[in-house]
């Protein structure tokens, strides 16, 4: 075969790679999936949003879900580790919120297969919210009579107040945080106009690199909407100044769960969603800027150091993934009724 043939060929292929990776570009759904056993309605996402602000259904009645995952914020609080009662630190930095409900496992681990299992998991981790145990949290909602009421409303006139209705309500609020339409879905739908021009040469290099290798699909997590959760191995390359200078080996990731040695340092793919108001990044917070954090990425998963003006056009990109967030607003919690709340 003639040189010029082989090159030509290599373009066509090339070209026809890139190609195939453009097309699988996915805009955000605009309702999220929800379990057959736990349908979203207006009275159970009420109900779950008033317990995802309610910070007495923490032990010292100063926390609540909306503390670490500020949904008026990021979905998360922007620090490296979130505070829980009594000022304890915990060990990673908080996910967002946002968009969760396209995520197939919860936690940088995954050792929470859906919201509701997620749902139950902060209020008794002694760090966290500190709770004993949900009897206890069930006991403490059972003396505010508004929670009597919402729980009926959402449940059904027989239904009780229990740990699992709770988690249940709080998952299908969460389900309704989804930020569709940003700039990124509106290009990927047809409005060419939507993305700078800069932008666009970062979703194509950010293609063309390898990011969409594990950040893939309408969420930027690797999860096609109903599959299984997607781990990653990170950091992949250990030979740089990044890893020792922000600590990824301390952690061990999904190992901390499963003991297996197959899981060492393996970690949920965050989404990419918003990631612009998320600072500082990965599982332990150590990165300040998304700049730095790209440079990072560039280095310790894909091997690749990236200019300056790579870095720049990815980052353009990557605040093209920040939608449009659907207006919340305070719920009013149910009173004692002249009693006094004691933690």
């Amino acid at each position: 075969m003639k040189p010029y043939t082989t090159i030509i060929l290599a373009i066509t292929l090339f070209n026809y790679c890139t190609l195939a990776i453009a097309s699988n570009w996915e805009s955000l759904p605009e309702t999220a999936p929800a379990p057959k056993d736990n349908p979203g309605t207006a009275e159970k996402v009420e109900l779950g949003k008033m317990l995802f602000f309610d910070p007495r259904i923490s032990s010292t009645g100063t926390i609540s879900c909306n503390s670490c995952h500020n949904v008026f914020l990021g979905g998360e609080d922007n620090r490296p580790f979130s505070a829980g009662v009594g000022a304890q630190l915990g060990g990673r930095s908080a996910p967002t919120v946002w968009n969760s409900a396209f995520s197939q496992v919860q936690f940088w681990d995954g050792r929470a297969g859906s919201l509701e299992e997620q749902a139950k998991g902060p209020v008794t981790n002694p760090i966290e919210m500190g709770m004993k145990s949900w009897d206890e949290v069930v006991a403490r909602l059972n003396q505010m009579p508004g929670y009597k009421i919402a729980f009926k409303k959402a449940f059904g006139n027989k239904s009780i107040i229990t740990a699992d209705n709770a988690a249940k309500a709080i998952a299908a609020y969460e389900r309704t945080l989804i930020t569709p339409n940003s700039p990124f879905d509106q290009y990927v739908k047809g409005d060419k106009t939507a993305l700078t021009k800069n932008q666009v040469r970062g979703m194509e290099l950010f293609a063309k690199v390898g990011c969409q290798s594990c950040h893939s699909g309408a969420a930027f997590n690797g999860q096609a909407v109903g599959a299984s959760g997607f781990y990653a191995k990170f950091p992949i390359y250990r030979k740089n100044d990044y890893v020792s200078e922000y600590k990824f080996l301390e952690d061990g990731g999904r190992y901390q769960v499963s003991k297996e040695m197959s899981d060492k340092d393996m970690y949920k793919v965050p989404t990419l969603r918003n990631i612009s108001l998320t600072a500082p990044y990965f599982h332990n917070g150590s990165v300040k800027t998304l700049k730095e954090a790209i440079k990072v990425m560039g280095q310790v998963q894909l091997n690749k150091s990236l200019s300056n003006s790579e870095v720049d056009d990815i980052h353009a990109f990557l605040m093209s993934l920040e939608g449009r967030f659907p207006h919340q607003q305070m719920p009013q919690l149910p009173g004692l009724n002249g009693g006094t709340f004691t933690p």
